[in-house]
């Protein structure tokens, strides 16, 4: 499984959703288990490995479980919950729905933990998260326009320059970027006329293109080498090589895969500190997918 994006990068994106809201001063702890469940990492990594072995595919949809879930009202782990006869979640929300996944890898890491940690540490303690109504927006290139809010008001532009980094891995449906092959300018006019040949004009809306043309299932720095040859998916993330602000740091990732690697790391940090719940705002829920 080398080929695929770590499984240490993912079981700790993992933890970070895991462990939202249980911090101090909004600020999350990595230690935090240390003494009540010191193999709680190992319990995540080895969740994550077994799902990765089992599906190359899960990598990215974990990611995306991790940032979807930021997108909305900041990273509390609320895309959890699952919808009831009175209660409208964010899983089946159009971002989400086929593109956040691995709940079950969730579910998962909870029965370990609770094994593994002689039951002193369950989902209600690993996930204080607040039960809340869904949120419905509207969207863009698959991602929510409340996102973008989210994400301006608690992260700088490099920050978003990097996070859209987690683009070099996972598939995107053609409705998502049916617009950018027919319309855009800003595209290589070969790399269009190929995305063409597997989304028509009208239909096909769920046929598959990789996010990055060279190694979709490599977490690297080549999505940036893709849109500085123009060959960029969305428009959104084209947008940042656009002879705009960020072109130079678009120019630098795709020549320092290092300097990514870095930045990627402490925007994730970042962003897995936004709005998490502390104290009396969410609830410790017995079961990760619905309110107590």
């Amino acid at each position: 499984m080398a080929s695929v994006i770590s499984t240490v990068t993912l079981s700790n994106i993992l933890l970070i959703l895991l462990l939202s809201g249980c911090s101090a001063n909004a600020q999350l702890s990595a230690n935090f288990y240390a003494n009540s469940c010191p193999n709680l990492q190992t319990i995540a990594h080895n969740a994550m490995t077994q799902a990765v072995n089992r599906e190359e595919r899960i990598g990215a949809s974990i990611l995306c479980l991790f940032f979807h879930d930021c997108f909305v009202n900041g990273c509390d782990a609320s895309i959890l919950l699952d919808d009831t006869s009175t209660f409208t979640g964010e899983k089946n929300a159009v971002p989400n729905r086929n593109s956040a996944r691995g709940y079950a890898v969730i579910d998962t890491i909870k029965s370990n933990v609770e094994a593994g940690c002689n039951a002193t540490v369950s989902c209600a303690d690993i996930l204080p998260l607040a039960a809340r109504d869904g949120v419905v927006v509207q969207d863009r290139d698959g991602v929510a326009l409340a996102a973008w809010r989210t994400y301006m008001a608690s992260l700088c532009a490099r920050d978003l320059t990097a996070l859209s980094g987690g683009h070099t891995i996972g598939l995107a449906r053609c409705t998502t970027f049916r617009s950018r092959i027919y319309n855009d300018t800003n595209i290589n006019a070969n790399f269009a006329a190929t995305r063409r040949a597997n989304c028509p004009a009208t239909g096909g809306d769920n046929n598959l293109a990789p996010l990055d043309t060279l190694t979709s299932t490599r977490f690297d720095n080549n999505h940036y080498r893709d849109l500085v040859a123009q060959r960029g998916l969305l428009h959104s993330d084209q947008e940042l090589f656009n002879e705009g602000s960020q072109d130079a740091l678009v120019q630098t990732y795709s020549n320092n895969p290092a300097t990514f690697s870095a930045d990627f790391a402490a925007a994730m940090v970042r962003m897995g500190n936004i709005s998490p719940l502390i104290g009396t705002s969410g609830e410790n829920r017995r079961n990760c997918r619905v309110v107590n």
